[in-house]
């Protein structure tokens, strides 16, 4: 957050109170207005299913995104839950595949890394959701983030508990972080897509399985915090089919047929909210990320398909209700 400097007036008590408490009052108006934001671009690309498509899709997102990454280290952050293949709680490995193609043409060096919540063997979650079967030679380009090497990294103005936060070197060390999330409805948090997903750059070897610190600390306040901790990122969120009901895990599928994408996560959650009929404005840890929604759904420059043209509600459990768009 930008800061002022205090003027010092060599003046009589009385009058010096009185300037003071006029500049306090003038510097919490501007502390109360946010900053105007930059326009954010956000794509939707309509997709009804996995299929080969996919590796041209994912070339025509980061065209039309104007990424340069060449000679740069991206790191692909799937969403790796649980062993449920037939279950839609992982991203799908053949827009993981995508994506890592769709890197490598641009001359960018890309590696895969992920740090589930739950105690399992990572490897093997990733088997079962059939990352072996479709990238060559996977094994070679993952890395565990719960047994990486650690970076401590402050947290200057933390919303959570926490004064800093110990996460995966691979994902501090890279030029580009990119979350590939589910887009899915999420028990605790509403909703669970892209900024949600960085909880996986959080060290379980430090904070244990299902890293309960993050939850003492605060599930919003701690998506948020990393949000800020790890500013070289973009977004590409697997809505071909996501979840509702009772997400992360035990909820239903619900087909979408869409990938969204954009340079900044907090917009391009934005858009899935909308796309979910979800009211962005009712997500904390939205709110708790930029301060003012509002002005980040102003900002935002969507291209691709209206959101109004791939709308589909999904379903929530009865006490994230609230969050749901009301519309006429």
């Amino acid at each position: 957050m930008a800061g002022w400097n205090r003027r010092e007036f060599l003046m009589g008590p009385a009058a010096g109170l009185a300037l003071a408490s006029c500049s306090q009052s003038r510097s919490a108006r501007r502390a109360r207005q946010p900053a105007p934001r930059r326009e954010t671009l956000v794509s939707i690309l309509r997709r009804p299913d996995y299929s080969q498509e996919l590796y041209g899709d994912l070339r025509v997102i980061l065209a039309e995104h104007g990424l340069n990454v060449r000679g740069k280290r991206v790191l692909l952050k799937p969403n790796l839950v649980e062993f449920e293949p037939d279950s839609p709680i992982n991203t799908h490995p053949l827009l993981v595949h995508a994506a890592l193609e769709a890197f490598r043409a641009l001359g960018a060096e890309v590696s895969i890394g992920e740090g589930p919540g739950h105690r399992r063997n990572t490897l093997d979650m990733a088997e079962a959701a059939g990352y072996f079967e479709t990238i060559p030679k996977f094994e070679d380009l993952f890395t565990d983030l719960n047994l990486d090497g650690l970076a401590e990294v402050r947290l200057y103005h933390p919303h959570s508990r926490l004064k800093s936060v110990y996460l995966a070197q691979s994902a501090v060390s890279c030029d580009l972080l990119v979350s590939m999330p589910k887009m899915k409805t999420h028990h605790w948090a509403g909703a669970t897509l892209s900024m949600k997903n960085l909880f996986g750059a959080v060290s379980g070897g430090v904070y244990g399985w299902p890293k309960n610190t993050l939850h003492w600390a605060g599930i919003p306040e701690c998506v948020a915090d990393l949000y800020h901790a790890l500013p070289r990122h973009f977004a590409i969120v697997d809505g071909i089919v996501g979840m509702e009901g009772n997400g992360p895990i035990q909820g239903r599928a619900k087909r979408a047929g869409v990938i969204v994408a954009g340079r900044d996560l907090a917009a391009a959650d934005a858009v899935c909210c909308q796309i979910m009929c979800i009211d962005p404005r009712k997500i904390e840890y939205l709110g708790l990320a930029v301060g003012d929604v509002e002005g980040l759904l102003k900002s935002i420059h969507q291209i691709g398909e209206p959101i109004e043209s791939v709308r589909t509600r999904f379903d929530l459990l009865p006490e994230w209700r609230g969050i749901a768009e009301r519309r006429g």
